[in-house]
């Protein structure tokens, strides 16, 4: 029991650190419009994404089952199965922080997971492929490109309402809305990105034996909502460059519909219990956004970049992960 017990703190410490990361890595979606357009300034942004990220922890834990429980059985693996998962994701996170590629967390958690457990096991049966298929690939696939349409529908109903009106009454009035905007993306952002590594620590403590059914205990709750917030505080600006200049040029009613376009597909996400990646689908908007001004609006080739990442994450962070528990088991 005592070893049992440390490898529990040891797993709960990487989890916030993972969580940690994730905030600084993932949050800058959030805020990476209304930064780039000048509604808010970087620690007006950061403050403002930090406090609704807290929030939305607290607002579900149905994404949390589905990571927790849903991809791979707690009550099949060991504690090792997830440190060596998480560890797969924290790299993975790092890498792509680095050279500031907006990568997604969430499918670099759930890679880890799927990787480290096959090896495990040795043996792909370990896997639940129905919900890794329904509520992970399948909105992998259908999140950006939704995305994409919404951010792009949404840009061209503002633009024919706003047909004869001035360009400075217009920057104006959405240089405040983006604030609103921004203030529900990250509310989102934090229901749904919180909840993964909740369901991380829950699985852990399942497999320890130190809670029978999986249930989210508060103090998982509280501490995850406080490392996504941390993290937040430690901001992003790899990533905001990429996100609000590199990829489309955005004025602040550009980043408003991109923002409201995420926030509802992010939403309606949580709502399938699909833990979706938050930087799919702002970009995506962007680029839909970017679209409806013209298609040469967008820098296709730093797309291409972008979706190529999003393409290697899970099984990236499986093969990563999977030699992480080898050299484990070596050890």
């Amino acid at each position: 029991m005592p070893s049992t017990l440390v490898i529990t703190i040891l797993i709960v410490v990487i989890a916030v650190i993972f969580d940690v990361i994730n905030g600084f890595h993932d949050s800058a979606n959030a805020i990476a419009c209304a930064v780039s357009t000048r509604s808010l300034s970087l620690r007006q942004a950061v403050v403002i994404s930090a406090v609704l990220n807290f929030a939305g922890a607290f607002l579900s834990v149905s994404v949390a089952e589905t990571v927790g429980k849903g991809i791979v059985d707690p009550n099949n693996i060991t504690q090792e199965v997830i440190i060596a998962a998480l560890i797969g994701a924290i790299i993975w996170n790092l890498i792509t922080w680095y050279f500031g590629i907006p990568s997604s967390s969430s499918h670099a958690l759930v890679g880890g997971i799927v990787g480290s457990a096959i090896i495990y096991k040795g043996t792909f049966l370990i896997v639940n492929w129905s919900t890794l298929f329904w509520k992970v690939i399948l909105w992998l696939i259908l999140s950006p490109v939704i995305g994409f349409i919404v951010g792009f529908i949404i840009m061209n109903i503002i633009k024919a309402f706003l047909v004869n009106t001035r360009p400075s009454t217009v920057t104006k009035v959405f240089s405040k809305a983006e604030i609103f905007s921004t203030m529900f993306l990250a509310l989102n952002h934090g229901e749904n990105d919180a909840q993964k590594t909740m369901g991380v620590i829950t699985m852990t403590l399942v497999s320890a034996g130190f809670i029978k059914e999986f249930s989210v205990p508060t103090w998982v709750k509280i501490t995850c909502a406080l490392a996504m917030a941390c993290g937040t505080a430690m901001g992003g600006k790899r990533i905001i460059k990429t996100m609000g200049s590199k990829m489309a040029k955005i004025v602040p009613v550009n980043g408003f519909a991109a923002e409201m376009g995420s926030s509802a597909v992010i939403l309606t996400a949580t709502m399938f219990q699909a833990p979706v990646s938050t930087t799919h689908i702002i970009n995506s908007a962007i680029m839909g956004v970017g679209s409806a001004k013209r298609l040469s609006a967008v820098r296709w080739s730093v797309v291409k970049d972008i979706v190529i990442t999003w393409v290697f994450t899970i099984p990236s962070c499986a093969v990563i992960s999977g030699i992480i528990l080898f050299l484990i088991n070596l050890l």
